[in-house]
């Protein structure tokens, strides 16, 4: 039986629950745009309106009022958009127990098993629509065909608050003629290595040899090509289901540019604190530390060190990046941006064989103190408690764990 996946995609998210909650913005050009002043000022979502001048989700937003005068920025409202997210996945939830997040407003479904409950694939999705429209007030997209591929790629085909069908009779005259970088994970880059090979569309990609794409891109090429051709049998994630947490790590856009290494040790025990604080929340350490760095030039580079035994002790942690930094940048530019990550994950509660020596007991009284400093802040507010280093500039402190920027989910990740 030829599977029936569902792509549920929340029209212009950010956006349209702004409108909805502030009736009065409706009918001007509105955008969500993240904060000029730490240096995040980029369009996040936009209306049709906005749209309809030009504006385009990733640009700046002095680009954006730039092509649109009258343009109404808010601020991100994470919390709300998240409820509204809730929302949308209870009704979803009605239907079928295989959904799967690609950010937080896109969902796969897998309805297969809920055609004699419900109808086929096209009338689930059109109820779908309807109440979501009723019963939440925005509006939502829907691709409906016999993989993920195409179901995502039905509901970027028609918008706002429609239903496209893609299924394998006519995925050639749907899909094929579409530019090539409306394909899932054909990005700018990829593009452009593709139009330099003559492949412009989705059906020039397809009619390639598979093997030529894969000398010339590498792995990619083989999943690419077999995108194109509809080959794609990836599962939907049944409901509840979480993959393996192999990292935990916070990065941050820095307020300032970063000229010396005093501005990078502050920034890295900032970012160090919040990764030490969810590994022992959720109880995990880890013994690979990583960094990634950009410079002013959007330059980046990631790089890497093992410690002598897994931990969740934020010294450590802080210890060990602000090591790899010093080994590892020059300063022929100054940074942007800065990022700390610790990998290699076990169980933070695993017997491990102590030493006589005194370096555990000091360990243990380390990991103490840390424990006690997460109760106190988590009573008391994140800033009851503070480093002495990161009183050195006020300006460059800050609490990454609260910055809820939210990033898609890897396709990949159930693959």
């Amino acid at each position: 039986m030829n599977r029936v996946i569902l792509h549920c995609d929340l029209n212009n998210f950010y956006a349209s629950v702004e409108c909805l909650y502030n009736p009065e913005l409706r009918d001007k050009p509105v955008a969500v745009c993240g904060s000029a002043e730490d240096r995040h000022g980029i369009v996040l979502a936009k209306n049709y309106i906005a749209k309809s001048y030009g504006v385009r989700t990733g640009e700046a937003t002095w680009e954006a009022k730039r092509k649109c005068p009258g343009l109404i920025t808010v601020k991100p409202n994470y919390s709300l958009y998240l409820k509204f997210s809730r929302y949308a996945r209870e009704i979803y939830e009605y239907y079928t127990d295989r959904i799967e997040s690609f950010g937080i407003d896109e969902c796969w479904l897998d309805v297969s098993e809920s055609l004699l409950l419900f109808g086929d694939g096209t009338k689930i999705a059109d109820e779908i629509r309807r109440r979501v429209k009723s019963e939440m007030g925005v509006t939502v997209s829907i691709g409906v065909s016999y993989n993920k591929i195409f179901a995502k790629l039905g509901s970027d085909i028609k918008k706002p608050d429609a239903v496209t069908v893609i299924t394998e009779d006519n995925f050639k005259d749907k899909v094929w003629r579409l530019p090539v970088e409306e394909l899932l994970y054909v990005g700018r880059s990829t593009k452009a290595k593709l139009n330099n090979l003559s492949v412009f569309t989705i059906g020039d990609l397809a009619n390639c040899s598979s093997q030529f794409l894969v000398n010339q891109l590498g792995k990619w090429g083989s999943i690419l090509w077999n995108f194109a051709n509809g080959y794609d049998i990836s599962p939907v994630a049944k409901l509840g289901y979480e993959a393996a947490i192999k990292g935990i790590g916070n990065s941050i856009t820095t307020p300032r540019d970063l000229t010396k290494n005093e501005d990078v040790k502050i920034l890295i025990y900032v970012l160090s604190e919040s990764v030490g604080e969810r590994l022992r929340r959720h109880n995990f350490k880890g013994r690979t530390v990583q960094i990634s760095i950009r410079d002013t030039a959007l330059k980046s580079i990631d790089r890497q060190g093992k410690l002598d035994r897994h931990t969740y002790i934020t010294s450590e942690i802080a210890a060990k990046a602000y090591e790899i930094f010093l080994n590892s940048w020059d300063w022929s530019k100054n940074i942007r941006s800065l990022g700390v990550r610790v990998t290699d994950l076990v169980e933070g509660d695993n017997f491990v064989q102590m030493s006589f020596f005194l370096e555990d007991i000091k360990r243990q009284k380390r990991e103490a103190i840390d424990a006690c400093v997460d109760r106190i802040r988590e009573r008391f507010g994140h800033y009851s408690v503070q480093r002495a280093v990161l009183l050195e500039d006020e300006g460059l402190n800050a609490n990454p764990a609260q910055d809820h920027v939210i990033f898609p989910v890897s396709y990949f990740r159930n693959s």
